[in-house]
């Protein structure tokens, strides 16, 4: 009984899941990459090089936690092991093409990160302790006037970052560790546990610590091996490039056609750099921006998207498609595509190599993902009690998926982020005027020599409360919201 119960909520889950992100998403949230790079004047490509600029100096010692530290943070989160072994079955179902797609999806996604990071930070309020808070929930009640909103915004994004993606990461770094070293599952869960304890315990700003030394070092490590592929095989190069374009094209015979490489590609980038599903806006609230103004971190993260599909997914197909295992694939898929390809580059040391890249990339997604549903849980509840009893929740899933298999919960959370991005695209659009507004005001200010500032005087309809707390006047159209301070 129990087993038919459990199998028909399966089927159920990956129908619904077929349905998000075989069709729903992949259309709702292109049409808003492409509504918000025509609204902002193709931003990410006219303001590429200022943005950069802007990461860079984020690393500036601050009070708070810094744009660089952010940074580092919504990386984290993005980069995991479907910056490897997504990019390997996007390859392996639509052929080289869906490499393009995942390009062509990164380049629109910049603009939707940019317009959700900048409303988070309009919209961001302080806690008790002095930290700001922020992101989708936040801009839903304030911005919106619907609590209601984004309290489903907040469980839903509780469900999927805070205990069934954490589970699956660690599933992923056990399996990994037990593969290439023969490590009791138990004992390795035992680890990843208390050390996730040791850092989320001390609260956003020990994440985003960790998170700056992690995540440079392993994106350092991960691209100087794709560069050693790439100088192995450079006569190869403008071969594979030219048959990414042209299978993504229908130019040219590929496994999945040109439509399967569309399909493929466009999901497997959407999934990869979360533009749209307001994930990375949670943490992007937090910053303390440099420049003073909330535009600044829309350009911050922009910069995360392009490098995590763009730099690090670019990587991947780099080392999959130049090592030749496309041709004879031996059955191989995901990431074991992947460890066959840097095998034969490499040698058998490099499966040791991707053993240690899958801990960091996970670990750091751990503890990111973390931070997001942390400032969730803040938005439901203000109770040091509740949170605690969180904290409690997130390391007992952490230890669960250690040693579990976690297919349902895995899907599940899918079906959970699917929901949260469309309630989201569905905020973001809502408030895109506000986004625009904020955006032009940042350009204004830039190209005549000023260090951008935020004036909320010049807004009609937002209002500046102190500290620095941005936030929307109450209109008659909004339901009542409760204030924060």
């Amino acid at each position: 009984m129990f087993e038919t119960l459990l199998n028909a909520i399966e089927s159920a889950v990956d129908a619904i899941n077929g349905l998000l992100w075989g069709s729903v998403l992949i259309y709702v949230l292109v049409a808003a990459g492409i509504l918000f790079t025509l609204r902002l004047g193709f931003i990410q490509f006219r303001l590429f090089g200022h943005g950069a600029k802007l990461v860079v100096k984020g690393r500036n010692k601050t009070d708070g936690i810094s744009s660089f530290q952010v940074f580092c943070t919504s990386m984290a989160a993005r980069v995991g092991t479907g910056n490897m072994a997504g990019v390997a079955v996007a390859i392996t179902v639509g052929g080289a093409g869906a490499i393009f797609w995942m390009w062509l999806i990164a380049l629109l996604g910049m603009a939707t990160a940019f317009i959700e990071s900048t409303l988070a930070q309009v919209y961001k309020v302080k806690d008790s302790e002095g930290q700001y808070r922020g992101g989708p929930a936040y801009y839903m009640e304030r911005g919106l006037g619907k609590r209601w909103m984004g309290t489903i915004f907040s469980i839903l994004l509780i469900i999927a970052f805070g205990f069934a993606f954490n589970a699956a990461q660690a599933n992923t770094m056990t399996d990994a560790l037990n593969n290439a070293f023969g490590f009791d599952k138990a004992a390795i869960g035992i680890v990843i546990m208390l050390t996730s304890a040791y850092i989320i315990c001390g609260g956003l700003k020990k994440v985003a610590r960790a998170s700056e030394l992690i995540v440079p070092i392993m994106a350092v490590a991960y691209l100087l091996i794709a560069v050693v592929v790439l100088v192995i095989n450079i006569d190869q190069v403008p071969a594979a490039i030219s048959l990414i374009v042209k299978s993504a094209l229908g130019w040219e015979e590929a496994a999945g056609g040109a439509m399967g490489a569309m399909m493929a590609g466009i999901a497997r980038g959407l999934f990869s750099n979360e533009a749209g599903m307001g994930s990375a806006a949670n943490i992007a609230a937090s910053a303390t921006p440099n420049p003073n103004h909330p535009a600044s971190q829309g350009f911050v993260q922009m910069i995360g998207v392009f490098v995590d599909t763009l730099v690090i997914c670019t990587a991947s197909a780099a080392i999959i498609m130049l090592s030749g295992v496309l041709n004879n694939p031996d059955g191989q898929q995901g990431i074991g595509l992947l460890q066959l390809a840097l095998t034969n580059e490499l040698g058998g040391w490099s499966a040791y190599f991707i053993a240690f890249a899958i801990i960091l990339f996970c670990f750091s997604s751990i503890i990111a993902n973390y931070s997001y549903a942390e400032s969730n849980v803040m938005f439901l509840t203000q109770s040091k009690k509740v949170m605690y009893v969180f904290r409690a929740l997130v390391l007992a899933m952490v230890m669960a998926g250690s040693v579990a298999s976690l297919n349902l919960v895995w899907n599940f959370a899918d079906v959970s982020m699917g929901l949260m991005a469309l309630v989201n695209i569905i905020a973001i659009v809502m408030l895109s005027k506000v986004a625009f507004a904020v955006i032009k005001d940042y350009e204004r200010q830039l190209k005549a020599g000023l260090t951008p500032t935020f004036d909320s005087a010049q807004f009609p309809e937002i209002d500046e409360l102190e500290e620095g707390i941005w936030v929307m006047k109450e209109n008659s159209s909004a339901e009542s919201s409760p204030e924060r301070n």
